[in-house]
């Protein structure tokens, strides 16, 4: 069954309480419970087990996702299961969905150092080991001592080093990490990035990027939620009116289009789903149960925007 499905699991949304998202639905407020938030974030894990779903993505700045994964991933005792996780990124809210800060981000060799020492609990499951959100002004695709500490993981524990990218120069990013050496072996052999139907840059790299042995990873291909119909998203109403029109056609969800249109897109790529609970995951996991035709595929092609709109957007997104 699971040779059959592209989506993996990203734990964001089920290890912190709010995330840069928008909901229409918002729930009602109410006090944050660990314990109630904890046994939630296991269903959502249990539910994924259940229905195929066999690569988790997760992170430190991701909550107690980590940890969580760390606990549950164990009790499987399932050789079929896979982990990625990175590092790079501190989870500093507390818990308090109030908070005014998140995520403090950090490529030194120190942070790297301390944050392996988590996510080595999660071996052997552990199979891709990221940064998170590269960029050119962190200089981590150029630290010699971050880049080498990589490679000793790499060599001392059979992993898969790869680099996860955000932001509207995506590509210019990626090529930099495509080009990235130690020992006259290239050092990325994964690549994480945003893909989705209004952000479709990373295209230009599809080829370069599946001559690479690591598996490649979409996330955010439903725009933050910006895909799902929103009055608030007047401008949209067009890509809006074809998505639920295929959504119509295939008896799904406009998300499993969405999903569909990544899956299709990059062929052999791993597309990560977000979901934060168990109705959400099996109306994402519907994307498995078709595919898109060549004339659909370059009719939602055509719907890109440029990076720049698409990121200038997201950064004004509440965290919810």
């Amino acid at each position: 069954m699971q040779d059959e499905i592209h989506i993996a699991l990203g734990t964001a949304a089920i290890g912190r309480p709010v995330y840069i998202n928008i909901k229409e639905d918002k729930e009602p407020e109410r006090s944050f419970s660990m314990d109630a938030f904890r046994n939630k974030g296991l269903g959502v894990l249990d539910a994924a087990y259940e229905q195929g779903i066999r690569h988790f993505d997760t992170a430190p700045n991701y909550g107690l996702a980590e940890s969580l994964l760390i606990s549950w991933i164990h009790s499987k005792r399932d050789a079929s299961l896979t982990v990625s996780s990175k590092w790079g990124y501190t989870y500093v809210a507390n818990f308090d969905p109030n908070a005014t800060e998140h995520e403090v981000k950090e490529h030194s060799l120190e942070k790297l150092n301390e944050q392996w020492e988590v996510a080595k609990g999660l071996l052997p499951y552990l199979k891709l080991y990221q940064v998170h959100s590269a960029t050119l002004e962190s200089g981590v695709l150029e630290n010699r001592k971050v880049l080498d500490r990589l490679y000793e993981l790499k060599k001392e524990f059979g992993l898969v080093i790869g680099v996860t990218v955000t932001g509207d120069n995506q590509v210019e990013v990626l090529e930099k990490a495509l080009g990235v050496t130690v020992n006259n072996e290239y050092l990325f052999q994964s690549f994480q990035f945003t893909f989705n139907i209004l952000d479709q840059s990373v295209s230009v790299l599809r080829d370069r990027l599946r001559e690479r042995t690591g598996p490649v990873l979409l996330k955010e291909v439903l725009a933050n939620g910006r895909l799902i119909p929103n009055v608030a998203y007047g401008e949209y109403r067009g890509i809006y009116d074809i998505l639920l029109h295929l959504a119509n056609k295939y008896g799904v969800g406009v998300d499993a289009i969405a999903l569909r249109f990544a899956i299709d897109s990059f062929k052999d790529a791993r597309v990560l789903s977000g979901a934060g609970n168990r109705s959400h995951l099996k109306s994402n996991l519907k994307a498995d149960s078709f595919a898109l035709t060549g004339e659909e595929l370059e009719s939602l092609q055509s719907l890109a925007i440029s990076p720049k709109a698409y990121w200038k957007e997201r950064k004004a997104l509440p965290w919810n």
